[in-house]
């Protein structure tokens, strides 16, 4: 039990140290988009009545105007709209990808389009008591004022549209995104669409009806829609509103101005590239933003958002001058057992003196096709199963036999295991001499993928057996395995240069999996598995001899389940409540 607690801590200290300041605007977007979702969803009942748009109307309201919801939503909008006019100060270099920019411009847009809406609904409720509803505000826009119809609209799809590619820049990397790509992109057509069709049917409806004295003198009284006085004081609070808003960015882009004039009085430094390509820049760009700004190619899968480690740097020479990793930079770097202090992320270190360094991973192109139909292959987030297996004394193996027939037996050991990687459902990924790393879970469930992995690893066993038979006449003693199974997230993508790319998956998780390979040699044994293998997998905690051991580049010791004969594993699989050593 405090093993468990003490874990559990630990994921939690780690997933707080993650938080930064794209998280905080993440989560305050995700209520804002949720709001976005239930107002349309709400708009769209106007394709069936108007008795439909008041229930769904009063419902809305109930919820959204619930204390605790109403105080999230206005803090979200008001945290999220701070930290978008921050985007626009902090960013130095537009010069990413189109789709970008236009997410920054439309979100920048939208507080200037809503603040009459907003003044007119909330804030003439709040101060005068004006019950604005679906009748009173389509009157509003279908009658007294046509040309807001436009405004309105644009409005809807401006939101929309920024919400949508958050969303996408949130869930492209995640393990579910292939999959859920056509029905997200179906909701992202079908919800908008049918908001605007309700909002056009609610319109002609509310048109039709206003010509009748009866309904003007039920839905356009003064304590519906406020007297001229109440009225012309909202547009005047709004025009105000919207005046301080313009205002606020002006003086943003003014500050940038003076920002970049700052710094190159303060001075330029020289940045590096290894490879003899040198650029000049001003003090306080990161290296990613010198990069694109001088068309230098940088690899950076998740745009520069401390969301992966693509573009990651190691630094040439003395690394006490580069300013201290913030917590995001650490988290990231952590996650990928990067902990050698001259290994940098490019998009979060701002030098200030000049520096020297070269790229971990050089930047490729790939076909737009390619992207479109195998998107896992420039980058993606997703928990994966890693399985390393090596074969034991290959090197007295070619002491005393010719070169071929050394690699004969070398390629026969790890057709076996790459047979057993395939038939359980895993897919055999890099093969570093004697040993391979396969990877489970690319198309399966976490619980799934690591039940692949303990069968491949019983499977592994018994295909050895039998090479162990087949070569017994040419061996002196029976070849002998070692394997390390662990899980998590990890990067997976094409890793490489120029025609010489292979698809694999990078993270702490793999790291892991070839420390606890190495293992099964100070432990004599056959199989190491890390403790979230067997709960992830569903087996009994008592099903399995249980070590405490201390993993290369992890502080905190790790508990292991270790096998002695990985054959044995087939039976713990198919039956849970089985013991095996």
């Amino acid at each position: 039990m405090n093993h468990m607690t003490s874990r559990s801590l630990s994921r939690l200290a780690k997933s707080i140290q993650g938080i930064g300041v794209r998280q905080v605007r993440l989560g305050c977007g995700m209520v804002l988009y949720t709001y976005l979702v239930s107002h349309f969803l709400n708009h769209a009942l106007g394709n069936i009545s108007m008795d439909a748009l008041a229930t769904g109307v009063r419902y809305h309201t109930l919820f959204w105007q619930f204390l605790p919801v109403a105080i999230t939503l206005y803090t979200a909008a008001l945290v999220h709209s701070g930290l978008g006019i921050w985007a626009l100060y902090q960013r130095r270099q537009f010069r990413w990808k189109a789709i970008e920019p236009l997410q920054l411009v439309l979100g920048l847009s939208i507080p200037a389009l809503i603040i009459a809406h907003i003044v007119g609904v909330r804030l003439g409720q709040t101060l005068f008591g004006n019950e604005k509803l679906y009748p009173q505000e389509l009157y509003s826009f279908w009658v007294a004022r046509p040309y807001r119809i436009w405004l309105m609209s644009a409005v809807l799809i401006i939101a929309w549209v920024h919400g949508s590619i958050g969303l996408y820049f949130w869930l492209r990397m995640k393990a579910f995104f292939e999959r859920a790509a056509p029905f997200l992109l179906a909701a992202a057509v079908l919800v908008p669409t049918l908001a605007l069709l309700g909002f056009y049917q609610a319109g002609r409806s509310v048109v039709e009806d206003s010509a009748s004295a009866q309904w003007r003198a039920d839905n356009l009284s003064p304590q519906q829609i406020g007297t001229a006085a109440q009225q012309g004081t909202l547009e005047d609070i709004a025009d105000y509103c919207l005046i301080g808003y313009l205002g606020l960015l002006g003086l943003v882009l003014l500050a940038r101005g003076a920002r970049a004039l700052n710094e190159r009085r303060g001075g330029m430094i020289t940045l590096s590239y290894g490879n003899g390509r040198t650029v000049r820049v001003p003090k306080g760009l990161s290296v990613l933003e010198a990069s694109l700004r001088n068309n230098v190619p940088h690899a950076s899968v998740c745009g520069g958002r401390a969301r992966c480690s693509t573009c990651r740097i190691r630094v040439i020479g003395d690394c006490g001058l580069l300013p201290a990793p913030s917590k995001r930079e650490n988290f990231v770097l952590n996650r990928v057992g990067a902990t050698d202090p001259s290994i940098r992320l490019a998009c979060q270190l701002r030098p200030v003196e000049d520096l020297s360094f070269f790229q971990l991973f050089m930047p490729h192109t790939m076909s737009a096709n390619a992207h479109a139909s195998q998107p896992h292959r420039i980058g993606q987030e997703r928990y994966l199963v890693s399985m390393f297996v090596d074969m034991r004394g290959s090197t007295n193996l070619a002491e005393h036999r010719l070169p071929f027939d050394t690699v004969f037996i070398v390629n026969r050991f790890l057709s076996a295991v790459s047979q057993a990687v395939v038939e359980c459902g895993g897919q055999p990924n890099q093969f570093v001499g004697d040993g391979e790393l396969a990877l489970f879970g690319l198309h399966t469930s976490p619980k799934t993928a690591c039940r692949q992995a303990l069968k491949a690893a019983a499977m592994i066993a018994a295909n050895i057996e039998e090479l162990n038979q087949f070569l017994s006449h040419d061996l002196h003693e029976p070849i002998r395995f070692g394997i390390g199974i662990h899980g998590g997230e990890v990067i997976i993508g094409d890793i490489g240069y120029r025609d010489h790319m292979v698809f694999t998956a990078l993270g702490d998780a793999v790291n892991v999996a070839a420390r606890l390979q190495d293992m099964t040699k100070t432990l004599a044994c056959e199989t190491i598995l890390s403790e979230e293998v067997r709960v992830t997998a569903g087996l009994p905690a008592d099903g399995l001899p249980e070590q405490e051991v201390a993993i290369r580049g992890r502080t905190e010791l790790m508990i292991v389940r270790y096998v002695t004969h990985a054959k044995t594993l087939t039976g713990l699989v198919e039956d849970p409540d089985a013991v095996v050593a």
